[in-house]
Formats: structure tokens, C-alpha cells, sequence
């Protein structure tokens, strides 16, 4: 089996691959409906790579999941082995908080097509289907909006269905090691979100489930639901049935977890 056979295979997608609207959007929907968003190797100290071999190795072959330099990056080889014209754009989440410091702290795709499109697997609870490169507005599932604005060089993204942040980028190419130096601080630096809290997320054809330390949160048109994971062995549960996600040492990431949630539910307290 090649290795994009073995990709497609992975998100179970069977429809024949062109480089048209169509596949982009297939594979953009099959590979968030798969994959999940995660960055729980941090927490268990195994380092996260810009290695294309070892991307592929983690997600596909293991059955794991990513964070965006990883999704994204995927991604892109996926679709550029299909044929595609795929442009990797350096985005920012925070950029008023922190200008110079934050850029590249998130990798985000444009593929050339009949215009541009916003292409990103890699956000964790953003849109499920690429967006035109445009200015509007842009609803999904119904209860997902997203709007574009231009700004001059930059291009900004407000994420304004599930509340959650959205980012800006620009149109300069960059090239996956480009990220190597947010890559290496946002999984060491203490006050790094990903550091501070083992996440994951994972769409549904209904909607996005979202688990941040031990409080999982599912988002559809019907509303938010909220549930603290009291036990390892509910934890564990969730993993694998929400997330698709079997791991090893899932006792020591429990520990970590329930420890941060009883950190963070005292400051709730007080």
C-alpha cells in the first residue's frame, strides 16, 4: 500500500481523489471526522517533531492524533501528492497579547483552486470545511461562524459560533521547519497553553467534542453540554470512545490531569 493509499485509508475516504472542490472538501471533512486534534504527548514528555516521516508514523500508522503543525502538515503532503497547489501560512492566535512573539504559533494552508481557500485540519474546534479566501461570513453545522476580514497584509479569522479564538495570517509561503522554534516553545515553554492543559477535539458530523484536562464539552446546533470526568477509568473510557485514542501510561496522564482540574477548581472556588 502507498503511503497516501494508507492516508486515505486512515480518514476512510473511498470517493476517487481530483484535484477539484469536491476532494478538497471530502478530505477536509473525512480527516477532521477521524484525526483528532491533540497534544497529549506533551504531558507524557515524548517530544513533538516537524519530521514528515515521523508526522505520518504518529498519526497514520499509530492511530494518534496532532496538533496543527502536525494536522496541517499532513495534510498539506496529502494533498500536494494528489496534486494540489498548497501554499503552508504562518498564523497567530493572540496576536494583541503578544505581537512578534505569538507569529507562527499556528501553521494554516491556502490551496489554489477556481480562487483561494482557508484550509486548516489543525484548529482543534474550528470549521469543518475549507472557507473561501474572501471577506464574509461563513456558517456550518449550524451553529459554527466564521468571519474574514483583510487588514491590510493580514488576513483575520474570527471564530465566532463556539466563542473560541480565532487568528490572523498572512499570505507569505513558508516551509514546515520554519516552525521549528514555536514548535519547540509552545511544547516547553511553562506558560504555554499546551503545556498547561492536555486537550483534545474531534469532530462529528453533528458537531465538535472538546476535552480540556477533565471537563469534556460537546458543541451542536441543539446547545453546549458539559461533563467532569471524575476517574481514571472514565477518562480512559472517553479516550477511546469519543476521541478514538488508545495510549499507553494513561494512568501517569490521568494523575497529571486531575491534578491540574483540582488546581484549576480551586482558583473556581476562591
Amino acid at each position: 500500500m502507498s503511503r497516501l493509499s494508507a492516508y486515505l485509508a486512515r480518514i476512510a475516504y473511498t470517493a476517487p481523489v481530483r484535484v477539484d472542490r469536491a476532494t478538497l472538501f471530502g478530505l477536509h471533512r473525512a480527516h477532521l471526522l477521524a484525526i483528532p486534534y491533540e497534544n497529549l504527548d506533551i504531558h507524557l514528555g515524548r517530544p513533538l517533531t516537524l519530521d514528515l516521516d515521523h508526522i505520518f508514523d504518529r498519526l497514520v500508522t499509530h492511530h494518534r492524533g496532532g496538533w496543527c503543525y502536525e494536522m496541517n502538515g499532513l495534510f498539506a503532503w496529502a494533498l500536494r501528492e494528489i496534486g494540489f497547489d498548497v501554499t503552508l501560512l504562518a498564523g497567530t492566535v493572540g496576536r494583541a497579547a503578544d505581537s512578534a512573539a505569538a507569529v507562527g504559533n499556528h501553521l494554516v494552508l491556502r490551496v489554489a483552486l477556481d480562487h483561494g481557500y482557508l484550509v486548516d485540519v489543525g484548529f482543534g474546534n474550528g470549521f469543518i470545511e475549507p472557507l473561501p479566501l474572501m471577506e464574509g461570513s461563513f456558517d456550518q453545522l449550524g451553529f459554527l461562524r466564521f468571519t474574514l476580514r483583510r487588514s491590510g497584509d493580514l488576513w483575520e479569522l474570527a471564530n465566532d459560533g463556539t466563542g473560541g479564538p480565532g487568528f490572523d495570517f498572512a499570505l507569505a509561503p513558508h516551509t514546515l521547519t520554519d516552525f521549528a522554534a514555536q514548535c519547540h516553545a509552545l511544547q516547553t515553554e511553562p506558560s504555554s497553553g499546551f503545556v498547561r492543559v492536555a486537550v483534545c477535539h474531534r469532530f462529528s458530523p453533528a458537531g465538535i467534542h472538546s476535552l480540556r484536562g477533565a471537563v469534556l464539552q460537546t458543541f451542536t446546533a441543539s446547545g453546549l453540554t458539559s461533563v467532569t470526568l471524575t476517574s481514571p477509568a472514565l477518562y480512559v473510557k472517553t479516550l477511546d470512545e469519543v476521541f478514538d485514542l488508545r495510549l499507553n501510561e494513561t494512568d501517569r496522564l490521568w494523575e497529571k490531569v486531575w491534578t491540574a482540574h483540582q488546581a484549576w477548581q480551586s482558583t473556581q472556588i476562591s
